[in-house]
């Protein structure tokens, strides 16, 4: 199967939507003789006013500074915690933000419009259909490979009774009550991260990785308060590739540098409008909230200050040649237990057939009219 090459990130991060804007007819008084400009520059004052200088922030939340004087907060976050949604409304109303930065890509975006209830459906349910599109968008390896992380979400939310993301639903609603704030995608592709993860496995690996995701059944209802202090998706997943250190650097390492990358994107400074031409650009820090799983964190921290080559983490290595033999054992091992599968049902069948009384009364009418011919 022909896998489809990875989109390269942009120079900016692409909003989601459009920014989230009041427009000038939200401002009081005879708005209507204002210019776009100064209604801008009351909505900004208005903005800043709401922005506190020494905001009071959840004990999640790690500032950072970038070299042009922009702030970003990262809110470390568990995915199946109230806790979290919690810190993550918060921050938001305290900073009032330019942009809000989610550990989220283009393929996950839907669930930032699902009602809960549909989300706790949707991932619960883990059918042929969903195993098919994996495949078509990702390879076969590596759709696997999906479903089965998919298996891990859906057993914590058995469990748990919540539905992931809750804090990017969050972090989504409250960006559309700040005037001009901007929300990013800030997660790499997903069909990347798992092209990279496989390609970085051996054929063994593979195996013991799947068997490992397939037979979890651990119970964690024990541990929901444990679940408020700590990114249990994470952990979870921690521990089961521990063993594969390139399966952890591909997952999580990688990651790490594309969020710290897009959040410095992100916090840019902001150019301010002008009334005309001839006035000079004036631009002045941003705020930006990034709201990342809290594995994520230490890794944002490590890489904040470094040179980052994000063309690295982008490219999917072509398959290796130990790769395409075990792929073609694979292959050829399944059909081959189908077709002798087949012989043996077949040869049965036919056994059963002949062992019928009616069958050899018809072979013995047989064996006596051809004589007569």
């Amino acid at each position: 199967m022909q896998e489809e090459q990875p989109q390269e990130p942009a120079e900016e991060p692409a909003p989601l939507t459009g920014a989230s804007e009041c427009g000038p007819s939200e401002v009081s008084g005879d708005s209507q003789n204002l210019s776009d400009v100064d209604a801008f520059k009351i909505l900004l004052e208005m903005k800043m006013k709401k922005r506190q200088k020494q905001p009071s922030l959840p004990g999640t939340v790690t500032e950072l500074v970038t070299e042009e004087g922009s702030k970003v907060y990262v809110v470390g976050t568990a995915h199946f915690s109230d806790d979290s949604k919690r810190d993550v409304v918060k921050t938001i109303q305290e900073v009032q933000p330019d942009v809000v930065v989610v550990e989220l890509c283009q393929y996950r975006v839907s669930m930032l419009k699902m009602d809960e209830k549909t989300l706790l459906k949707e991932a619960k349910e883990i059918n042929l259909e969903k195993l098919q599109q994996a495949v078509k968008q990702n390879g076969v390896m590596s759709g696997l490979m999906q479903m089965l992380l998919l298996k891990v979400s859906a057993h914590i939310t058995e469990q748990l009774g919540m539905a992931p993301g809750g804090e990017f639903r969050e972090a989504f609603k409250e960006a559309s009550k700040v005037p001009f704030c901007k929300f990013h995608l800030g997660d790499r592709p997903i069909p990347v991260t798992f092209k990279r993860a496989i390609a970085a496995l051996s054929f063994w690996q593979k195996v013991k990785l799947a068997w490992g995701l397939c037979f979890l059944s651990d119970p964690i209802r024990d541990d929901v308060e444990k679940c408020k202090q700590k990114d249990l998706l994470e952990q979870m997943m921690a521990e089961m590739i521990g063993e594969f250190p390139d399966l952890h650097r591909t997952i999580v390492s990688e990651r790490d540098i594309y969020l710290t990358y897009m959040l410095r994107q992100a916090a840019k400074k902001l150019e301010l409008p002008r009334a005309s031409e001839a006035e000079p650009r004036k631009s002045v820090p941003s705020v930006v909230v990034g709201v990342v799983g809290m594995g994520h964190v230490p890794g944002i921290e490590k890489n904040w200050s470094t040179d980052l080559n994000i063309q690295e983490i982008m490219s999917v290595p072509p398959p290796s040649i130990s790769s395409k033999v075990s792929r073609f054992v694979v292959k050829a091992t399944f059909f081959g237990l189908m077709c002798y599968g087949f012989y043996r049902v077949g040869k049965r069948t036919i056994t059963l057939i002949l062992s019928m009384t009616a069958a050899q009364s018809c072979l013995q009418r047989l064996a006596e009219i051809r004589p007569q011919k």
